[in-house]
């Protein structure tokens, strides 16, 4: 099964690119793949402290995820999984890429505004050129409307 790969973040056009990952694979029969990088230097306090604090990333992340979840369930019939890794952005998605065959297409939302893209997408255009798998990068801008017309 062909899976679309959307990365979870706190930015606000996640949500158009997990609407869009969610459409597409309902409409093509593929599955989501739901990725949240913790990145290293929110734990570089004591070792007792980065643990906690570790912790709570990883509750707030599976928070977060459980809100789309239930929406791609209940709105699309698509079951997403979720996948949590430690690192760098670019190459943490790039390792699960490597490491997951069935990602068929990568998924990401860029910003609106002076603040440009996004810095994920923003380094991952750099790179696309040598990317395995297509990259879709989804406009903040469009609404859910317009989302359902082009997926």
């Amino acid at each position: 099964m062909r899976k679309f790969l959307v990365v979870l973040d706190d930015s606000r056009e996640c949500l158009n690119a997990m609407r869009f990952a969610a459409m597409r694979a309902a409409n093509t029969g593929g599955g989501v793949t739901i990725l949240s990088i913790i990145p290293p230097e929110e734990f570089s306090h004591w070792i007792g402290v980065g643990t906690i604090m570790r912790e709570e990333a990883r509750e707030r992340i599976h928070a977060h995820f459980e809100v789309f979840a239930k929406w791609m369930r209940d709105r699309l019939n698509v079951d997403p999984e979720l996948v949590i890794r430690e690192g760098e952005h670019v190459p943490e998605l790039l390792a699960h890429i490597r490491e997951d065959p069935e990602i068929g297409v990568v998924v990401l939302g860029a910003g609106q505004g002076k603040q440009g893209p996004g810095p994920l997408v923003t380094q991952l255009v750099r790179v696309s050129g040598g990317l395995p798998v297509p990259l879709t990068i989804v406009p903040g801008g469009l609404d859910k409307t317009q989302l359902e017309q082009i997926t």
